[in-house]
């Protein structure tokens, strides 16, 4: 069978689940609580949030406010074409770096949105609210992430730009890592003294990544500078650019491919242990793992930007199935599906526009770009580890 079909068999169980995990949340959403008429677990906590009256006027919910986020009244309302723009955003730069979706929707949801306030103004009055808001607010950038993954894997798949070993090699580490990271440490460890250390160790990614588009970093990873400079000329003559990634050779302990004629090789058993490591830090963190993903491909793999993207995408979508079943499914998190949707129509917009466009980037270009966002993450969290609050947003 070849690749593109491997790939696309395995979005065909994906979507599946996805339906499955649709089916389900509708199943939990018919019983209606509490006076407000909302569904699930959002009713029962809604009941027990005390309303509004006298000098109590935040953290409480007004019966006759107009209706916001997930049919709560009084919560924020936003707009509907601002969500599909910025979605288009989301869809675009995860689909054409492979990384810093779940970021960028996250800036939308909390920031630009201002969900996470709202969220926050329920901390002391019902923290059980506060929590639920929070983890719907994950999950709604889980979504956005998830499509963009879907999307991005199938055209990668279909352009031959996609290396389907490396990334179902890492993606079954990652589910490792990050189901195995909350058993092991939820309640246990005070993540804050970390955040500033870890956005300075985000620095230092991406100096190393801007290092690998230096002619000194780029003169130590040939092949894949050769294949990155054949795929360019290839696009600039307007040839056919579909000659691709072709497997070669496949087993547990060695995987050989070539693109546009340049062979690469990889350990599947010891990428898998690279996918576990990422996504254990990632959910220890909390955070999404692409902007890892990207230079553990194209610095220790060393692969070109081309085919990384793609491939990060295919890991990203299994991790983010994984994440959004346990959510949804099993803790009842609940997402405002018409706002959702709307986002979700920028997303597929962005991402059919990513891959595309992608090919007209210089694969120079396109890791400075990963290392302009990679320095905006160090800023963020080595403010918010050190000085208790982000300079830049998500505050």
């Amino acid at each position: 069978m070849k690749q593109s079909y491997r790939a696309l068999l395995i979005l065909g169980l994906v979507a599946v689940m996805l339906g499955w995990i649709g089916f389900l949340h509708v199943g939990m959403a018919q019983e209606k609580v509490g006076d407000l008429g909302l569904a699930g677990k959002l009713g029962k906590i809604i009941a027990e949030t005390p309303k509004c009256s006298g000098e109590l006027t935040k953290g409480c919910i007004n019966p006759d406010a107009p209706r916001g986020y997930l049919g709560i009244p009084g919560a924020p309302k936003p707009s509907y074409i601002v969500g599909l723009l910025w979605a288009i955003w989301v869809g675009w730069i995860f689909s054409t770096v492979g990384a810093f979706g779940g970021i960028m929707a996250g800036v939308g949801h909390i920031t630009i949105f201002g969900l996470a306030n709202y969220a926050k103004s329920f901390k002391t009055t019902n923290f059980a609210l506060n929590k639920f808001l929070t983890d719907s607010i994950r999950v709604s950038n889980q979504f956005l992430v998830g499509l963009s993954a879907l999307v991005s894997t199938i055209n990668y798949a279909k352009m031959k730009r996609l290396v389907a070993p490396l990334g179902i090699a890492m993606g079954v580490g990652s589910i490792i890592g990050s189901t195995l990271i909350p058993i092991l440490t939820a309640g246990k460890i005070s993540l804050k003294a970390y955040l500033g250390y870890f956005g300075i160790a985000v620095f230092l990614v991406a100096g190393f990544m801007f290092y690998g588009t230096t002619e000194r970093g780029r003169s130590k990873k040939k092949a894949a500078k050769e294949a990155a400079d054949r795929f360019e000329q290839a696009v600039k003559s307007g040839k056919d650019v579909h000659e691709g990634v072709a497997i070669q050779k496949f087993s547990l302990t060695e995987c050989a491919f070539t693109f546009y004629g340049v062979e690469f090789r990889f350990n599947p058993l010891l990428v898998a242990l690279g996918g576990f490591c990422i996504a254990s830090l990632a959910s220890f963190l909390g955070i999404g793992g692409g902007f890892l993903l990207v230079p553990f491909m194209t610095d220790l793999v060393k692969l070109p930007m081309f085919i990384v993207a793609g491939t990060s995408a295919l890991i990203v979508l299994i991790g983010m199935v994984v994440s959004i079943f346990n959510y949804m499914a099993v803790k009842g998190v609940m997402v405002w599906w018409s706002f959702i949707g709307v986002e979700m129509i920028g997303i597929f917009i962005g991402s059919m526009i990513g891959p595309r466009t992608q090919k007209y980037i210089p694969d120079i270009w396109l890791k400075r770009l990963f290392v302009l966002l990679a320095i905006y993450v160090g800023i963020r969290y080595t403010s918010k580890g050190f000085l208790g609050h982000s300079i830049v947003p998500p505050y």
